[in-house]
């Protein structure tokens, strides 16, 4: 095992960063831009939509590229759990979008408001509509908080509540829940929703963050943790379930299966589950709440979600290794959008941007590319302050680890934890850029 020294060092030097698969260094840029005058349109201006931009500038001369997204805010969403966790301030994960925005593209600062895929338009909130010959879906996840009866963004850092998924502000406000929760004592809640969600381990962490909190203040024997899990695990990926349930056990945690949040009654801190028996209220001192995640009502309300699957949220429908839409050929989805099994983290869209834009590109060429998305999503799971596992997985729930010998990805690691603390921000900034 790699001293900590040694990889230290490795890390300054860029060594390690240069070989972590989730966020390696790929030089995007052609010394021959390919020149194009095709209209090429970008819905969403987070992760994915930046990395797309990026990428095609860097390798199109000529072309008409146009990124559409109302939020002025870029936001390092990776962040938000440090930032609920007391270890990194609010503007931690803050940015301009325009500050990422490569020369030659043109921002909107609108929302989109209606896709039509048989006419090749996108329309904007001021009713511009704009023609394309190739689209790129990028809008990212809505957050349907309308969903969880009882509750409201406005409660989030007062009665024990929390809501770390909403922003690097609540996120903080969940801090304050949080950190007066683990002085005090009580029961803590933890949920998930039944949903696909962005970063499935994000639930996890914030238990384990919490019940180490609990600890390092001398409280843990006056706090209960309870996660309630939507389905019948902890994680899909069977190793790394296991691994988790046995930590969880080991922590003395309490754990119940099949349990959907529906509601909360701030007031009596309670929380109301669905479940196969029928509706159980489960008390709470300190809740985070997680709501259902779907498509934004634009991609919904478009042709472009899956009709047979996910037909509740409203996923793009993709070809899973290309990221192309089977029934339009010159549409794209990238990033949480997408509807592929695996995918909803940062680090899938390092993978996932690079192949689309192959794809487009060869199209433009009037050429094939065998780039193909092998569903690699990361997840820096961490289980205390200073210790995480690694996770990194494919498809077919292989682990896929970066450093195999060096580091153990179901292992408690300080160097797991820095890849999350340290490494990550500027790999991410990099693959913003397009050039990670």
């Amino acid at each position: 095992m790699i001293d900590r020294r040694k990889f230290l060092g490795l890390m300054a030097g860029g060594t390690v960063l240069t070989g972590l698969g989730a966020f390696s260094q790929v030089a995007v840029a052609s010394p021959n831009k390919i020149k194009s005058s095709a209209k090429i349109v970008i819905l969403g201006a987070g992760a994915a939509g930046l990395a797309v931009a990026n990428r095609l500038s860097a390798t199109l001369d000529g072309a008409s590229i146009t990124l559409v997204d109302g939020r002025k805010r870029h936001l390092y969403q990776p962040g938000f759990t440090l930032i609920a966790a007391g270890l990194a301030p609010a503007n931690y994960s803050v940015s301009s979008t325009r500050e990422w925005l490569p020369s030659g593209v043109t921002l909107i600062e609108e929302e989109a408001m209606e896709i039509d895929p048989d006419s090749n338009s996108v329309t904007t909130a001021s009713n511009t509509k704009l023609s394309y010959d190739y689209l790129v879906v990028a809008t990212g996840i809505k957050l349907d908080w309308d969903a969880i009866e009882g509750f409201d963004l406005d409660l989030v850092g007062t009665m024990g509540i929390g809501a770390v998924y909403a922003s690097p502000e609540h996120a903080a406000k969940t801090w304050q829940a949080m950190n007066a929760f683990t002085d005090k004592g009580g029961i803590g809640l933890f949920t998930r929703p039944a949903t696909e969600m962005k970063c499935a381990g994000a639930p996890l962490k914030y238990a384990f963050l919490t019940d180490d909190y609990a600890r390092r203040k001398g409280n843990r024997e006056r706090v209960e943790i309870h996660y309630a899990a939507h389905a019948g695990s902890l994680f899909s990926v069977p190793i790394v379930n296991e691994k988790v349930r046995m930590l969880f056990e080991d922590r003395q945690f309490n754990t119940v299966y099949h349990h959907v949040l529906k509601a909360i009654d701030p007031g009596k801190g309670a929380a109301i589950f669905s479940t196969p028996q029928g509706d159980k209220e489960m008390e709470f001192d300190f809740i985070n709440v997680i709501p259902p995640m779907r498509a934004p009502d634009v991609v919904r309300n478009s042709p472009l979600p899956w009709a047979d699957k996910w037909i509740d949220q409203g996923w793009v429908e993709v070809d899973k290794h290309t990221l192309r839409h089977p029934r339009y050929p010159n549409v794209f989805a990238v990033g949480d959008i997408a509807g592929v099994p695996k995918g909803k983290t940062a680090a899938s869209v390092k993978w996932q941007a690079p192949v689309a834009v192959s794809h487009l590109v060869a199209d433009i060429q009037g050429k094939q590319s065998d780039a193909s998305y092998n569903g690699y999503t990361s997840c820096p799971l961490i289980t205390k302050v200073g210790r995480a596992m690694l996770v990194e997985f494919d498809y077919k729930d292989n682990l896929t680890p970066s450093f195999p010998g060096v580091i153990a990805p179901l292992e408690e690691l300080w160097i797991s934890w820095l890849m999350k603390e340290v490494a990550l921000k500027p790999t991410y900034n990099a693959m913003l850029r397009g050039k990670a």
